[in-house]
Formats: C-alpha cells, structure tokens, sequence
C-alpha cells in the first residue's frame, strides 16, 4: 500500500519534497529567504496563498521557538506542519459502521466520479460487506451506462430509471430496494451539473430529503470527488458544492497525474473537511484511504 501510494505521489514529491531538498542544501542558514524559497515551492504546487501563509507562519515560529540552525532540520519540522495541517483525526474513516450505510457521490462530470464508485463498491465488496448500486445520475445516459459497466465489472446489482428520471425516485428505489434485501451499503451517483447552482441544491436536497425520510437509520457519508489534476480549481469545485450541501469527506482523484498534489494540503486546510480516499493509480485497489502520516511520509520519501 504505502509503495504504491509513493508512486502515486511521484510528480507530487517532484514538485515540492525533491525541490524542498534541494533549497535545503543550497542554504547554509535558517533565515527569511529560506522561507521564501520554501513558500514559492508551496504555491506552485498548489497548496494556496492563504494556506501557504499558514504553514510558513507555523515553520518560522517553531523554527525559532526551538532554535532550529541547520537547514535539515526544517524538513522535519515542515512535515510535522504538513500532517497537523491535514490530520482530522478519526474523520478520515468513512462512516459506514454499523450497517446499514448510505453514500452519496457527488461532484462534476469528469472528476472520476463513477469509476471512484465502482472502486470503493470493490473494496466493501472484498471486506464482505453486501453493497447495492443506485445510478442517481439520470440526466446523461452514458452515466448510467458506465455504472451498469462497473456493476458488471464487480458483480454488484445497480439500482436504475431512464435516462431523464427524476434522481431522487431512483435514490428511493434504491433504498426500499437495500432495506428489503438487508444490504450494508448503498452507493448512490448523483448529477454533476454545476453551470447552475440552483438546480445542483434542488436535486441534491431533494436526494438528501428523500433519505432523511426513508433511511434515518443509516450511517451517511456524503462524499465529493475531485480530480487532483484541475488543482485550484479543484478547491473552487469544493467551495460550491460544501455552499450546497453538507460534504462529510473528499474522495480525490488521480494525484499519480499530477505535480499539483499540494492542493490536498488547500482542501483540508481551507475547507475544513477531511480527505477520505485518494486516487493513486488506475488499478481497482488504486483508491487509498487517506492517512495524512502515510501521505506526508510518501511525499518525502526519496528512497528509491
């Protein structure tokens, strides 16, 4: 797991541990232009203004608190910073015990939303756990299609209307459906239409009040996937979607694509909700769970 999760994060350590390493040996002293080095690697790497100012406030007191002289030990210290920043504690497990669990995906179209689906159906699957599928994207036919597909792929029935239907009767299907035949999990796709903020809160609130009233009981996670490649922009997704609804966690996609990994470091810090799961390769068992002390070790992890 931690192997491929550093190979996931490969463009990512480029981007900010190797270079990291490298000011670290060009610097003989621990002093301002050090930190300004050190916060121009952050940025680039999207990790935020505003959350950038905070990891280097924290690395300059705490380097002069303890009187930090040489260089290497601001790597240390700057990796403490790093899983403060990202550590929500026990928010980061998906909340599914007990039984029954109800998940509800959201996010735009493109971000790895279905094959994210199809990745964590495998992984409950595999713990055996019984996990049913609802296909609540209705408004493209393809998004019913490829979760009908990932169904297939790992052996799991999908709960489906036509293509047009109304997204909260498909999630209330699927709920009498789970509650009759005693599955564990269900898995629900939503829509991911976000030129119009209005009708994204209507669908999803009628989705989330459909399950209010018909699955009080269940453990819920209302998850958004973003694609770590889209960087800031990822963290705009975010800002609009958690205006919209109330996001209990982060699914992030496809970080082994990109040397913007740092935008984890902006979601957590800014938005305050926890990273869930993270993309490390196209592979079934590819979508990690996210354990900051894992995370931050891989990215500085230069053995090869």
């Amino acid at each position: 797991m931690f192997s491929k999760l550093k190979e996931g994060l490969a463009k990512t350590r480029k981007g900010i541990a190797d270079k990291v390493d490298q000011v670290l040996k060009a610097y003989k002293k621990v002093d301002e232009e050090l930190f300004d080095e050190i916060e121009e690697i952050l940025i680039t790497a999207d990790a935020g203004v505003s959350t950038t100012m905070e990891i280097i406030k924290r690395l300059r007191d705490r380097a002069y608190e303890r009187k930090i002289s040489q260089t290497e030990e601001i790597k240390e210290l700057l990796k403490e910073i790093l899983i403060e920043l990202l550590d929500m504690g026990k928010s980061h497990e998906l909340n599914i015990e007990p039984a029954p669990a109800i998940i509800l995906m959201v996010g735009v179209n493109g971000v790895g939303k279905t094959t994210s689906i199809g990745k964590i159906a495998y992984a409950l699957k595999k713990d055996g756990k019984k996990v049913l599928l609802a296909a609540g994207d209705t408004f493209r036919a393809a998004a019913i299609d490829q979760l009908e597909i990932w169904g297939k792929r790992v052996d799991l029935d999908v709960v489906k209307h036509q293509e047009g239907a109304d997204p909260a009767a498909v999630i209330f299907d699927a709920i009498q459906s789970a509650k009759a035949r005693k599955y564990d999990v269900l898995i629900c796709d939503t829509a991911g239409r976000l030129h119009n903020k209005k009708n994204l809160m209507n669908e999803l609130g009628k989705v989330v009040k459909v399950i209010d009233r018909e699955f009080s009981e269940a453990n819920r996670e209302i998850l958004l996937v973003l694609d770590a490649t889209t960087g800031q922009n990822a963290l705009q997704q975010a800002k609009i979607f958690k205006e919209v609804t109330n996001i209990s966690g982060i699914v992030l996609t496809k970080i082994d694509g990109t040397a913007k990994g740092g935008v984890v470091l902006a979601i957590s810090n800014e938005l305050n909700i926890p990273v869930k799961l993270v993309g490390v390769g196209e592979g079934l068992s590819d979508l990690q769970r996210f354990v900051p002390v894992d995370f931050v070790n891989a990215l500085f992890d230069n053995d090869k």
